[in-house]
């Protein structure tokens, strides 16, 4: 990420002003603590699909499982601004990023610490939009549309879990959240 983009997806005028308008950076109660406290790592993707209501997946080069097209946020950036950049680099196109469908959160497991996944809205692509997806060669090797039934075996069971959450949240509206792909309610 360059120096003039923004780490968030509102105005960058606005942003700042918040930032500003926060005050000063709050003081450590006992010094050094913040260092030593827990952290979490967040990535985010999109929940896109055809026109026949089949999800776009992509092909990592770098695992065995499919995957739905974002990728990890960076440090100072939110969400939803790592997944539309997620989305740019993997696909080579813009997608007009809809609204987050649901909140998943995964333990720790190997050498990856737990972390938030967010989901959000990708919509319903157009002809001329497949079209012009591009995968990116460093990462992935090609992408196709698949329902979740026909992708459940080439998904790892908590994302198989995590996407019929987010196809819920799409149908009722409702942003959802899960654990572990598990819904709570």
């Amino acid at each position: 990420m360059t120096e003039d983009q923004p780490h968030h997806c509102g105005d960058p005028a606005v942003f700042a002003r918040d930032v500003l308008a926060q005050g000063e950076p709050e003081a450590e109660f006992n010094p050094g603590i913040a260092s030593r406290l827990p952290r979490k790592s967040a990535a985010a993707g999109v929940f896109a699909r055809d026109a026949g209501g089949r999800v776009l997946f992509v092909h990592p080069t770098y695992k065995p499982f499919l995957d739905i097209p974002g990728g990890l946020v960076e440090d100072d950036e939110s969400p939803l601004a790592a997944c539309r950049r997620e989305v740019r680099e993997e696909l080579g196109i813009e997608l007009a990023v809809g609204r987050l469908l649901l909140v998943d959160w995964l333990p720790a497991h190997g050498v990856w610490r737990d972390s938030l996944q967010f989901v959000f809205d990708g919509g319903v692509l157009s002809a001329a939009q497949i079209d012009a997806i591009e995968p990116a060669a460093d990462e992935l090797s090609r992408c196709e549309f698949r329902t979740l039934g026909e992708a459940a075996p080439r998904l790892r069971p908590a994302m198989a879990r995590r996407l019929e959450l987010a196809q819920q949240a799409l149908g009722t509206g409702e942003t959802r959240y899960g654990e572990f792909g598990r819904s709570l309610r």
